[in-house]
């Protein structure tokens, strides 16, 4: 078993150098290290906010209509306002995702010296050793998915020397707590704030820790554990809510579980951990290279790239193997819900401000699983499959209220409820292919694992939904001929009209973003149902639309245009370019089919990149090296995630959102910057979108030497490889279904037919 870690040796004093466990249900973060521990305790259901249908004033096609012939006569301020009017979203109990309590442990140990911090990926557990003159307090601690529980074993090296307090307080206004026993604290909370609610509204929780001694006393007194002249303490914490529970059987479900955990004992706690744990963990594994640097503090790793020195390959390989530790450990295949902008975990900062803690469907949400077919974690995207089909469910009335079509829409984001309706500003709320885009992981998961019975079951029925809202809501362009959307934007940016720099607009017909979605939809649906041997007038009417359909179009600036018209860009600098999902990560702009595409790709990338008040982001940071490593640049594809680790991650390597951002005041943690790091890492050494699997397609020159195990390609097939001198050696393609298909390597294209069971080795000459 290799060692890969992220290693400290200070304490954690703030939330951004605390280290995150989670069971797919259950985060912490936990800080600390010295003479205190804090454990910032989260449940991904604990959100504020209610189910609420949110009525729409339009009159359905006729409305629709009206404003549209002021974007085709150009009357841009007009459509705007008229659509501000029809389309805009009263917000109300939308609520959002909040911090469910803090545990603060105080040691009376004397003042300690040296501290050591540590989190195993390989193990899935948080090591905290406070070293005294005389004495050794250690903290061992992680999140069990097996049992559902959070566990620690707290130790002291010499007997009975080990004291300290344990005491618990809620996040939110309506928190209570009381002693459950000698040994054990019993809570009950409700998810309630008034910033994205109406401070009434939201879940309520039930949980319980308990402590068991071996040696000493515990006792409880009000919200306080007090364990005193101890050798061993372990901890037992878990909790439940009543979101999606239709009887009352959640309110004793975590006593039963601290009980069940405490009975089976630390040791064996811990074991089927582990085991559950590596059983998705070390199905990969990655080697980028050596460097003297590995052995430092994780945090003076971020440091020494953030000054430059970029020479620390085994640091990316950490990153990576972080991303897949955060994603086993933030979304298993029974969590209730996916992950929202900071995964199961929170800071808090989104929840005081006009930011909200949610599922953002612009990109974010999207890009959390943007890595986890490659990386080997199919089952972690199973809570996104089951919200996409709830999300459809609600955005049919959101479809026939708003615009008076069949089928399912949702806009820019959405919550645990369901929300599918338009923002509150039509300047970014109106992305009528918001929920479009998340579907579309639907169509990624079918296409790695090729389960039939998950496209004609969810993959097919949620799709084929979408299409029908579109072939009812798409309008013939007047001037042009192509089928189009709108008004509609283009996440989330604005532009300039006829040389008017004075007055930006965000609301068109037919931006690029919208049509490349829906003709992969189409493109898709018209497949599935030839596969199925369904719906032959819908194939019909499926055929016919996407032959009218817009082409991506070059602008004047050699860029692709992110708008039907060549508009010019009131924000040069901004964080989106949702216009290049058909580079990456569609499948529409490939280099060896469509080069003057990908020429403008290219442009638009330097355009964007190159602004000095280019804004940072961390999303678009890591879409940035995803994108060069579509294009085969590998050395531009290191560079932005090199800025991404060294600039936009805490000392944590979480990263983050620098204040001013969409009105931030502070840098907000926001979890997309990992996985989407994590899938460009994927996506450098392995790609399969084009009907090829391509190996080593974005090679670094610093990663000049290494090697990968159990990265997966389309069509349910397995790679292993290594390199040296930036050179392939060797690679074996295992396939788990038929395939036919073709292994490319540079210049070299090798077709392979190969029965599921077969493997294939591959040399490079």
């Amino acid at each position: 078993m290799k060692e890969w870690k992220l290693r400290y040796a200070s304490p954690a004093l703030r939330w951004q150098q605390g280290l995150p466990i989670g069971n797919g249900r259950i985060g912490a973060v936990l800080l600390g290290g010295g003479e205190s521990d804090l454990w910032s305790m989260n449940e991904v259901t604990y959100w504020s906010g209610q189910p609420e249908r949110t009525p729409g004033r339009s009159e359905g096609k006729a409305d629709l209509e009206r404003v549209r012939q002021h974007f085709f006569r150009g009357e841009y301020t007009q459509g705007e306002k008229l659509a501000e009017a029809l389309y805009q979203s009263e917000e109300r109990n939308f609520g959002t995702h909040l911090q469910l309590c803090d545990i603060q442990l105080e040691f009376m140990c004397g003042c300690p010296g040296k501290t050591v911090r540590e989190l195993d990926l390989e193990r899935a557990l948080v090591l905290h050793e406070s070293h005294m003159p005389d004495n050794v307090i250690a903290r061992e601690m992680f999140a069990s998915h097996v049992d559902q529980v959070v566990a620690a074993r707290i130790s002291s090296r010499q007997a009975g020397r080990l004291s300290f307090t344990l005491s618990l307080a809620g996040k939110t206004d309506v928190f209570e707590v009381r002693p459950d026993g000698e040994a054990a604290l019993a809570f009950q909370g409700q998810a309630v704030e008034s910033m994205h609610s109406d401070g009434t509204c939201g879940v309520h929780a039930r949980g319980v820790i308990r402590a068991v001694v071996q040696g000493g006393t515990v006792k409880a007194a009000g919200s306080t554990l007090v364990v005193e002249q101890a050798g061993e303490a372990f901890l037992y914490f878990a909790v439940n809510t009543d979101y999606g529970q239709t009887n009352s059987d959640w309110m004793r479900e975590a006593e039963s579980q601290v009980n069940r955990a405490a009975a089976k004992g630390y040791e064996q706690l811990k074991a089927d951990h582990i085991a559950d744990y590596r059983k998705l963990y070390a199905r990969v594994e990655l080697e980028l290279g050596d460097s003297d640097r590995k052995s430092l503090p994780t945090d003076a790793r971020i440091r020494n790239l953030r000054g430059g020195r970029h020479e620390d390959p085994q640091l990316h390989a950490l990153f990576f193997q972080y991303g897949r530790y955060l994603m086993i450990s933030g979304s298993r295949e029974d969590s209730p819900l996916p992950m929202n902008l900071q995964g199961i975990w929170n800071d808090g900062e989104a929840n005081r401000m006009a930011w909200s803690c949610d599922y953002h469907l612009d990109v974010n949400t999207e890009m959390n699983y943007y890595p986890t077919e490659a990386v080997h974690l199919a089952e972690c995207h199973l809570p996104l499959m089951r919200y996409i089909e709830r999300l459809a469910q609600a955005g049919r009335a959101s479809a026939r209220d708003f615009y008076g079509c069949e089928g399912w829409v949702a806009h820019v984001f959405s919550n645990a409820w369901g929300f599918t309706a338009p923002g509150w500003h039509y300047s970014w709320g109106l992305n009528v292919t918001g929920g479009l885009w998340l579907a579309m992981q639907m169509k990624e998961h079918y296409e790695y694992g090729l389960d039939q019975r998950f496209l004609a079951e969810q993959a097919y029925p949620v799709l084929k939904e979408a299409a029908l809202f579109f072939l009812d809501y798409m309008t013939v362009h007047p001037v042009y001929g192509w089928l189009v959307t709108g008004p509609s934007n283009s996440p989330e940016n604005s532009f300039y009209v006829d040389g008017n720099t004075q007055e930006p607009h965000h609301l068109s017909m037919g931006p690029t973003l919208d049509q490349t979605l829906v003709r992969d939809l189409f493109v898709f649906c018209l497949e599935a149902a030839e596969k199925l041997r369904v719906d032959e007038e819908l194939r019909d009417k499926l055929r016919q639309a996407i032959g009218k359909l817009p082409p991506l179009q070059v602008g004047n600036k050699g860029q692709l245009r992110e708008w039907l018209e060549d508009y010019e860009e009131a924000q040069p600098d901004h964080r989106h370019f949702a216009h290049l999902y058909g580079l990456y990560p569609g499948n529409q702009i490939v280099p060896n089919r469509t080069p003057e595409l990908c020429a403008a790709a290219r442009k638009t990338l330097e355009m964007r990149s190159s602004r000095v008040s280019l804004e940072d982001v961390e999303f678009t940071l890591a879409a940035f090296a995803a994108s060069f490593a579509r294009l085969h640049d590998g050395d531009e594809a290191l560079r932005h995630l090199n800025y991404l680790i060294g600039e936009l991650c805490f000392d944590n390597l979480l990263t983050y959102s620098k204040p001013g951002i969409a009105g931030a005041e502070t840098c907000i943690f926001v979890i997309d910057g990992n996985f989407g790091g994590t899938a460009a890492i994927a996506e450098m050494l392995l790609q399969s979108h084009a009907g090829e699997i391509h190996l080593l397609p974005a090679l670094p020159a610093s990663w000049h030497t290494g090697k990968a195990k159990g990265l997966r390609a389309r069509g349910n097939v397995e790679v292993d490889m290594s390199w040296k001198d930036g050179v392939l050696t060797e690679a074996t393609i295992r396939a788990f279904k038929d395939v036919r298909s073709a292994i490319r390597y540079g210049n070299r294209v090798v077709p392979i037919e190969l029965e599921a069971g077969e493997a294939f080795a591959f040399a490079a000459s």
